[in-house]
C-alpha cells in the first residue's frame, strides 16, 4: 500500500461527520417524540370525544326547526336532566334525539291540541318552531313516567315517534348518550342549543 491510501482523514472532516451524525440522531429523536406526542394527543382527544363529549350528526325530521338533518352537534354526558333539555339516546342500534318533557315519577298529559301538562302544569315551550300536535300517541293518558326513565318528545310533534308511542316509550338512563348542548355545523347555526 502506498502512503497516500493509508493517510488518515483530516480532523476537520471527522469533526464534520460527527456533527452531521449527531444532528441526524437529534432530528430522528425529535421526529419520533413529536410523532408519539401527536398519537397520544389524538388518542386522548378520541377518548374524550367518545366518553365525555360525543359528536353526533342529526338525521331525520323529528326535531326540525330546532335541529335539522345534517346538523352536527356536541353532547355532554349527563344524568342531571331537566324539562326542555335535548338528549341523544340509543334505540335499536340507532341514536335518536328528542327533548326531555318529564322525569321519573312525573305525570304527563297531552290535550288534543298538543299542549303538554306535567303534574297538571302546562309546559311553556318557546323553543317549538313547528305547530303543536297530538301526534302518534297510543299510550293511555295521563301517564306516569316509570322510575329510572324520562319521557321525551320531538319538537316536530306531527311526525315524531317518541314516548307518546309504545314503540319507543320512555328512555332509561342506560340508553342516554348525552345532553345536546352545542351545534358546530352548519356555521350559520354555530352556538349553544336551546
Amino acid at each position: 500500500m502506498d502512503e497516500q491510501s493509508m493517510a488518515l482523514p483530516d480532523t476537520g472532516i471527522v469533526t464534520e461527520a460527527v456533527k452531521r451524525e449527531r444532528y441526524l440522531h437529534r432530528f430522528r429523536t425529535t421526529v419520533r417524540s413529536t410523532f408519539l406526542s401527536l398519537v397520544v394527543v389524538a388518542a386522548v382527544a378520541v377518548l374524550i370525544a367518545v366518553l365525555f363529549l360525543p359528536i353526533l350528526r342529526i338525521y331525520g325530521k323529528s326535531m326540525n326547526g330546532t335541529l335539522d338533518s345534517g346538523d352536527i352537534v356536541v353532547s355532554v354526558k349527563s344524568t342531571n336532566l331537566n324539562t326542555g333539555d335535548i338528549i341523544a339516546f340509543y334505540y335499536n342500534n340507532n341514536i335518536l334525539v328528542k327533548r326531555v318533557m318529564a322525569n321519573p315519577g312525573d305525570w304527563v298529559d297531552i290535550d288534543k291540541d298538543g299542549n303538554v301538562y306535567v303534574n297538571n302544569i302546562k309546559i311553556e315551550e318557546p323553543y317549538l318552531n313547528q305547530p303543536k300536535a297530538f301526534g302518534e300517541t297510543n299510550i293511555e293518558l295521563p301517564y306516569q313516567v316509570p322510575e329510572g326513565k324520562v319521557f321525551v318528545m320531538g319538537d316536530n310533534r306531527l311526525v315524531s315517534i317518541d314516548s307518546r308511542n309504545t314503540s319507543i316509550g320512555c328512555v332509561s338512563e342506560e340508553q342516554i348518550v348525552g345532553k345536546i348542548v352545542f351545534r358546530v355545523w352548519p356555521l350559520t347555526g354555530f352556538g349553544s342549543i336551546q
